[in-house]
């Protein structure tokens, strides 16, 4: 997709998060998030629950491959409005609860995707920042990524690099590799050192839009999937209109009414119909 110029946005810093009264974290956690810009492992789903998730998107998966309308496994982007099972994931009150710690009381889930690596699959996400691609400001959403299966350094596990959340909007430029995003950063190596995000099926870690962060292919012989769930406050801005529909209110309100909220749809559709645009990565 075509980037978001800067000259588009009023802020792209990040602020650190002042809770005083958290549900779920602890002050040590706020405060890790604050220097590093995530957390992780926060356990979401018994084992059985992740063997229904995983079940649950392999039917997703071959009900969008019957389409044979071209779409790959990174395709099923935005359908929490289409899906009540990936709504349903988007509303989880333990997720919702740590994001709330994070952003607020008016949640708004604006985004989904899963990320789906084949076993043997060439393309990586490049080193990026997520809210380089986005036109809302200010920068506030946080990703929980929500992992469909075992994610760890063998099958192509997010990377990411601690404290980058905190310089700013990186220099990127078009990447000339086999991937699924455009955009990469230049210069990552002087960055520092990345750090694995090795999960377990039902866990989820948490980063901010403005970590660096990415993935290699997956060289292994096993998938690597994981849905990544997108939340920011009602009070950040929509530069674009057509990215307001579609979005949940999770909790609270919408006071600027921006925000079109969707609600739980009934059944579970993958037409080519509903396509949305690419939306960030990981």
């Amino acid at each position: 997709m075509p980037p978001v110029m800067q000259e588009h946005r009023t802020d792209l810093d990040f602020a650190p998060v002042a809770n005083s009264n958290p549900i779920t974290l602890t002050a040590e956690q706020i405060e890790q998030y604050n220097r590093d810009g995530y957390l992780k492992p926060f356990r979401i789903y018994t084992d059985l629950q992740a063997e229904a998730n995983r079940a649950y998107f392999d039917y997703l998966l071959a009900t969008m491959r019957a389409h044979d309308d071209g779409r790959d496994t990174y395709a099923i982007n935005g359908f929490h409005r289409h899906c009540e099972g990936i709504w349903d994931m988007a509303t989880h009150p333990v997720i919702l609860d740590l994001v709330q710690d994070l952003i607020g009381p008016d949640l708004i889930c604006w985004a989904t995707h899963f990320f789906c690596k084949m076993p043997r699959d060439p393309k990586s996400v490049p080193w990026h920042q997520d809210a380089s691609y986005w036109p809302l400001s200010p920068a506030r959403t946080v990703t929980a990524w929500l992992a469909i299966d075992d994610a760890d350094v063998g099958n192509a596990a997010m990377q990411v690099i601690p404290g980058t959340h905190r310089l700013g909007h990186l220099r990127w430029k078009q990447t000339d590799k086999a991937a699924v995003l455009g955009q990469e950063i230049q210069d990552i190596d002087r960055l520092g050192t990345p750090v694995s995000f090795e999960l377990k099926a039902g866990e989820i870690s948490l980063h901010a839009d403005m970590l660096a962060h990415g993935s290699g292919p997956n060289p292994s012989d096993r998938r690597r999937c994981g849905l990544t769930l997108r939340y920011c406050p009602s009070t950040v801005r929509v530069m674009d209109p057509d990215w307001g529909t579609g979005a949940i209110i999770c909790r609270g309100q919408d006071a600027a009414g921006q925000w079109i909220h969707c609600p739980r749809p009934c059944g579970n559709t993958v037409s080519p119909l509903h396509k949305p645009k690419a939306i960030g990565g990981n």
